[in-house]
């Protein structure tokens, strides 16, 4: 396996794994799905039928989760029983990475959404800190996801510059968000190419790819619930010529299609893999 190779905990193409997707998954498993990925919040202490069925998925897939609610940048306390379960938890399913979105989702309680950190060398210092503590309770490195946002709350650092900070001072790893690129891009008035060129290729574990919601012309919102759109496949085209064909996971949060165009999409994933595979060689 070459060095490029093993950075990485899955390969190919992948689909988060949702409970109402599950029923027509398992009546016909998919073989175009290399991985999956789940919300372990969602899972953890989970028994009886459901428990039975991620158990079906996970004795047949390599598995990721992504997390919710650890809620990395938020002032309360971390959460480090939440942090135990999860430990236990990939013990149990064999599951090869746990990733968490650079964020914060509460104080004293949840807010259910995924607020912004202020982007400043104080929030840097404060987050990697809470990041070496999970990587040591997990005994494991993590990984941050790049995260949509709508309203920052200081923009002293650049999302990028806060981005590439907090990974370098925490020494974690990076699922790169290529929905979130788009989103954030267009919201915020940046160039998609630019933010991507700087993400430091050795920290990449995986990606993530979706859909979002056309507000206006200037403003799209993440949804999750409709099919990846052409600004999305370029630059998830462009992030492949420039780290090669790096793992990817569809993820399809709700208004599920039709299965088979679910898969279509994953199988697309899979096309862009190979034909970016194929121009390495061609290249030497």
């Amino acid at each position: 396996m070459s060095d490029k190779q093993s950075q990485y905990p899955v390969h190919g193409a992948g689909l988060g794994l949702r409970r109402p997707l599950a029923d027509k998954l398992m009546a016909n498993p998919p073989t175009d799905v290399d991985f999956m990925e789940i919300a372990p919040e969602n899972w953890i202490h989970v028994g009886g039928a459901l428990g039975k069925k991620l158990r079906f998925f996970t004795e047949r897939y390599p598995f990721l989760i992504h997390g919710l609610s650890l809620s990395i940048g938020s002032p309360a306390p971390l959460d480090e029983q939440l942090v135990r379960d999860i430990k236990a938890f990939m013990a149990d399913h064999q599951i090869r990475l746990y990733s968490e979105h650079l964020s914060y989702c509460g104080d004293d309680g949840h807010l259910y959404d995924l607020m912004p950190i202020p982007f400043t060398e104080e929030a840097v210092k404060y987050v990697a800190g809470r990041v070496r503590r999970v990587q040591d309770i997990l005994e494991q490195r993590m990984a941050l996801e790049n995260v949509s946002y709508y309203a920052p709350t200081d923009s002293t650092m650049t999302e990028k510059e806060f981005l590439l900070a907090v990974l370098e001072e925490s020494d974690c790893d990076l699922m790169l968000d290529i929905n979130n690129i788009v989103v954030n891009s267009i919201n915020h008035q940046y160039d998609a190419g630019d933010f991507l060129r700087a993400m430091p290729a050795e920290r990449i574990r995986y990606f993530h790819l979706a859909g979002h919601y056309v507000e206006a012309e200037d403003l799209r919102i993440d949804t999750h619930g409709s099919p990846v759109d052409d600004a999305a496949w370029k630059l998830l085209e462009e992030a492949y010529q420039l780290f090669g064909p790096v793992p990817t996971l569809l993820e399809r949060d709700f208004n599920f299609p039709p299965m088979e165009e679910l898969i279509d999409e994953v199988r697309r994933i899979k096309a862009l893999q190979e034909h970016t595979a194929q121009l390495d060689v061609a290249n030497g």
